[in-house]
């Protein structure tokens, strides 16, 4: 699964919050539809059987409620992508990455294997489809996210790459898988941002402390005699660089990799390096861009929007480009693309109470069209409008409202641009609004169910407010297509 991360630490960020965001995207050749929604305990079953790879796993008692971006559509599990539980901690899973065939020699992905011959089954391991759904609702902070997920790997294994975040109000991990059983995780310094575009993106690692204190890493307890027994560690003075062990540094990763860590860094650090020209310091094909930085500035939810949506704009890559040399233009995978799926950017806010502190953003379909709206996390129950997703075409959803609306935009980019970008800023300043008056209002509340009211009460009139701006919207780029069709014609019939 093709998506794009960015996990910003409490000291990076604008208010103190810790952030993390990822789009999700769907593989070439289809678009997943994906809906907003609250799982609640009695939905979680206490046997789970993966529909992908067949493993069944015991899961514990007494989960959490929690948010969730499920698949709309049944068929291939539940895939709950993102969410928020009860405990106010957060995951996001997964960003796909990449390693190298001495690490999957080693230890090899754990594949579903069809019975067949009279032969039984053989169950795969955990992935995308499962890891925040058998995680999430059982963990009460970051680290304990990292625990949980590091045993379930090593006891079933898993059949794909993954790397996922864990996130609390006061920190954010980092867990890479290395292998069928094998993890590493790290956590996110607080004054630094960490980008990731579907490569394995660790570039160093402290294996004293994870195998001893765990300050700032954890890993597999036999992480030291794996790596060298498979002889893979290459660093030539002793101090392992992850990305060099187990990940990859293909042809393929200079087009559809990191050239997307490289905007990303070029936006949140300008001045700090070279990034352009014949003297740059790092390139859209540098195998060597920093896991982390230190920003120039505090880093916003627009930000975080604004690189997720990103296109290569303002360089000779961007497939929109209408100046310059345009020899280049989409030479390398973007960001922002037509198979966004949906954007999760999680939002924990250490001035707030417990209840309040969590607010989820949320929007679907290509980040470079879509609008980002904000939602607090601890509710019993999401909007219709985000939870309603159908397999059908309709207006009547945020997904496929904003699926229209990307399409049409797109193939009427300049004419259309501009209600994008009135669209985009309205939504945003219009959820900020909302978001400030209702926390003041629950400020002078203390009843618990009140709260609870008022927190849905927000998220509706935020959904009410984003379906009307999106149907507004989506008028607007279809009159724009519409005066584009090739049998348009400019004499009336008046």
């Amino acid at each position: 699964m093709a998506c794009t991360t960015i996990l910003v630490g409490k000291k990076a960020s604008y208010d103190g919050s810790t952030m993390i965001a990822r789009n999700d995207d769907s593989a070439s050749g289809h678009f997943t539809a994906k809906k907003f929604v609250v799982i609640q305990p009695e939905e979680q079953p206490k046997h789970y059987k993966s529909v992908l790879s067949h493993v069944e796993i015991e899961l514990p008692d007494n989960p959490m409620r929690y948010t969730a971006m499920p698949n709309a559509v049944a068929g291939e599990g539940v895939w709950a992508a993102s969410g928020i539980n009860e405990a106010q901690v957060a995951m996001t899973a997964t960003e796909t990455i990449t390693s190298n065939p001495r690490v999957l020699g080693a230890d090899p992905l754990k594949v579903y294997k069809p019975g067949k011959d009279g032969k039984a089954e053989i169950p795969g391991g955990i992935g995308e489809e499962d890891i925040v759904y058998i995680v999430l609702p059982y963990i009460h902070s970051a680290r304990e996210g990292v625990q949980r997920l590091g045993s379930l790997l090593e006891k079933y294994g898993t059949y794909e790459m993954n790397g996922i975040a864990f996130q609390d109000v006061d920190e954010i991990w980092w867990l890479e898988t290395i292998g069928g059983h094998h993890w590493i995780a790290r956590r996110v310094p607080d004054e630094a941002y960490v980008v990731m575009p579907n490569q394995l993106g660790l570039d160093r690692f402290d294996l004293d402390d994870a195998l001893t204190e765990q300050k700032e890493y954890m890993c597999s307890p036999d992480m030291r005699e794996f790596i060298r027994e498979y002889h893979l560690d290459l660093s030539l003075d002793g101090k392992i660089n992850p990305r060099d062990a187990f990940g990859s540094h293909d042809d393929s990763d200079h087009v559809y990799n990191t050239p997307r860590a490289w905007y990303m860094l070029r936006c949140l650090n300008p001045r700090t390096k070279v990034w352009d020209g014949p003297q740059a310091e790092f390139t859209p094909g540098s195998d060597d861009l920093p896991w982390c930085m230190v920003p120039e500035k505090k880093i916003t939810v627009e930000d975080v929007k604004y690189v997720l949506s990103s296109h290569f704009q303002g360089t000779p890559y961007d497939p929109y480009g209408a100046y310059g040399d345009k020899s280049m233009q989409g030479a390398y995978r973007s960001i922002g693309i037509n198979r966004n799926d949906f954007v999760s950017v999680i939002q924990m806010r250490p001035e707030h109470e417990k209840d309040t502190c969590a607010i989820e953003w949320v929007a679907f379909a290509s980040n470079a069209f879509n609008a980002l709206v904000p939602f607090y996390g601890d509710v019993d129950e999401t909007p219709e409008y985000l939870s309603n997703t159908t397999e059908t075409v309709s207006t009547e959803n945020f997904y496929w409202c904003s699926r229209m609306i990307a399409a049409m935009a797109d193939a009427s980019y300049r004419s259309s641009i501009f209600h994008i970008e009135r669209y985009q800023e309205w939504v945003m300043s219009k959820g900020h609004e909302l978001i400030d008056r209702y926390d003041k209002l629950l400020l002078q509340e203390q009843d618990a169910q009140k709260r609870m009211a008022l927190r849905k009460e927000a998220n509706q009139k935020i959904a009410d407010m984003v379906k009307e701006a999106a149907l507004d919207t989506l008028d607007k780029v279809l009159f724009e297509l519409s005066c584009q069709m090739k049998n348009a014609y400019s004499r009336s019939d008046a």
